[in-house]
This record gives structure tokens, sequence and C-alpha cells, in this order.
């Protein structure tokens, strides 16, 4: 049964995940060494694997390093379960196969050092000391496909182009909301809109 860690906190960025200066390998045991360290350095002796990260909304923010993501993995964290993440962490998560559960009220839910039942078929998180049980957004059939594959790379090898254009991956994380920016289905970008179009727009 694996452990949960909660770092409750909103707004968790990249460099704390994995410092900046760190970043001198690639090597996911190696970053692991200092995963969390800038926001607590007992974390990597305590974490085992299979173990849960709970944090709180916009997890992953800051900088686009996969690396935060490589960190955690190589630390044996399962799987990090927030409210919603950073768009790019999200991103990255999904590529390298690891899983990041959208999850409302998951940080009031559990308590530093709880057992967790997670159930990614059911869609379930439960604390096993308080029987509590929350529904997660579900994990698209994609991200787990590529989870299986053992991350985006491997997965674009069993796959031919027409099935990968066809893929797509709609979560919170991914939509504009929670703090960041984004484009409505219906705008248009003026960067890419015809110069015509512009000058009726702005007329």
């Amino acid at each position: 049964m694996p452990t949960v860690h909660v770092f409750a906190r909103d707004h968790i960025n990249t460099d704390e995940i994995i410092p900046a200066r760190h970043l001198t390998t690639d090597v996911e045991a190696e970053l692991a060494k200092f995963a969390m360290e800038d926001y607590d350095k007992t974390f990597v002796k305590r974490v085992q694997p299979g173990d849960i990260i709970v944090a709180g909304a916009d997890f992953g923010c800051g900088s686009s390093r996969e690396h935060a993501v490589w960190a955690l993995r190589g630390a044996g964290v399962g799987a990090v379960i927030a409210p919603n993440f950073a768009r790019i962490y999200y991103r990255n998560s999904i590529n390298n196969g690891f899983l990041a559960l959208e999850c409302e009220g998951i940080v009031e839910a559990f308590e530093d050092g709880d057992d967790a039942d997670l159930n990614l078929q059911a869609g379930t998180v439960t604390n096993t000391r308080t029987g509590q049980s929350l529904t997660f957004v579900p994990v698209p059939q994609f991200a787990l496909d590529v989870q299986k594959a053992g991350g985006w790379l491997e997965y674009m090898k069993e796959h031919d182009a027409a099935d990968l254009e066809a893929e797509t991956l709609n979560a919170h994380s991914t939509e504009a909301g929670h703090g960041h920016p984004g484009h409505d289905s219906t705008e248009v970008d003026s960067a890419t809109q015809d110069p015509a179009t512009q000058e009726k727009t702005h007329a």
C-alpha cells in the first residue's frame, strides 16, 4: 500500500521539485537524490517505490524542464495527485508515462504518512485510515497507453502517423484556467490571422 506525502501548498514550481543547480545530468537516479530538496530535505530519505505525492493546485508551474518529472519518478514516486497541474508539467508527465491525476479536495483528504489505495480502473483514491474515497478525473486511454509503452518515444514506435494525429488529450490541466492564459476554441491568434481579416477586425 503506497504512502502519501502531502505537499499542501499551491503553485509548487519545478525549481522546488528539482533545483536548477542540480540540472547537470538527465540520469533519473542522480536527479532523484535531490527531489523536492528545496521544499523538504527529508523527502528522499522517506519516499519508497510506488509512494504518492498529494499536492496543492498548479503543481509543476515555472520552468518546462522534464527533469521535474524524471526526479520524482527516479525517487520512486508512482503518482502525483493534485487539483490541477501546470499545463507543461502535465504534458511532460504524460509524455514520460508518469501519472499526474487531477482530484479536487485531495489535500484535505490526506495527512502526511497516510496509506492510499489507488484504483486507476475505478478512478478512485481511498484513504485507508479514514475510509474516505475520492474520484479523480479519469485518465485518458491515450495517457494509459503511453504509460504502458514506457513513454512517448516508445509509444510512437508502435503507432503510425495517422494514429498519432488522431490522439487527443483534454483535461483541466491542459485547458485555460486556474491562473493560466489560454485560447477559447472560437478565438483566432492574431499572429496567425489573415492580414485582411486583421484590418477588418481593427477597423
